[in-house]
């Protein structure tokens, strides 16, 4: 999982008096991110949760936890277990902000998976693509998945000396750069102009237009899953990750 330093810039408009965040002023980039979240698969979301120790509501944890601490005997043979716990992420996902903040880069061919035996007396000599085979030193499941390394690419002199690399496409994402998007904290994401700006602070019932505030706040690893979480559970996600309000 991708802990890159990179980061992502929002603008908040923030009401000091009520301690919420009225709404806020994002780009392209921050929306692709919000909206490449409807096409993130739920286990990929409980294991980022559980792999940072964050609590999640609901019970998708325990279904996660039950995969993970079922035993190879009540497996069908060739089903693979890890396609619950590790699934593939939508393409549209993994080539917006969120792979380069929450993902690892995304890859156009998925590799073969391969399994070893799991017994702690066997030699492991042998290798399988079909999980539960019987391994024929020992006898026993070959379940243990290996983890596949990509080859270095050829640089046309006959040493391999370039690693593989993703290099995103050009036009990625969902949404286009032209223009600002407002981001209410309930994450209703609309182009912004200045009518609707004005509308929504209406709506929003700003009881003393002196007492807002403008704060940028930076988008890293920890903010994003912030905001998952949150999106899972609130209705003011905005003010829950950036105000600290519970």
């Amino acid at each position: 999982m991708s802990t890159t330093t990179r980061t992502l810039k929002m603008k908040l408009l923030i009401d000091t008096k009520a301690n919420r965040v009225v709404f806020a002023e994002a780009d392209k980039d921050v929306v692709d991110f919000l909206f490449s979240l409807l096409a993130l698969p739920v286990a990929a979301i409980v294991e980022m949760l559980v792999l940072w120790r964050m609590s999640m509501p609901g019970s998708f944890r325990n279904l996660y936890a039950s995969v993970t601490m079922l035993d190879s005997t009540y497996v069908q043979p060739g089903a693979d277990m890890a396609e619950l716990r590790y699934p593939t992420v939508a393409p549209s996902a993994a080539s917006t902000s969120l792979g380069s903040l929450l993902l690892p880069p995304p890859s156009s061919v998925q590799p073969k998976s391969f399994y070893r035996c799991d017994s702690s007396n066997c030699y492991h000599r042998y290798v399988t693509d079909t999980r539960g085979t019987r391994c024929p030193t020992c006898g026993c499941n070959m379940t243990v998945r290996l983890e596949y390394i990509s080859p270095a690419i050829d640089d046309g002199t006959g040493q391999n000396v370039k690693k593989a690399s993703y290099t995103e496409p050009a036009g990625k994402g969902f949404v286009k750069g032209v223009v600002t998007y407002t981001v209410r904290d309930d994450l209703t994401v609309t182009p912004m102009s200045t009518i609707s700006s004005i509308t929504m602070l209406n709506t929003t019932a700003v009881a003393d237009f002196a007492a807002l505030q403008e704060k940028t706040v930076r988008l890293g690893y920890t903010e994003c899953l912030a905001i998952v979480k949150a999106s899972l559970q609130s209705k003011t996600v905005l003010t829950d990750v950036f105000l600290g309000k519970k």
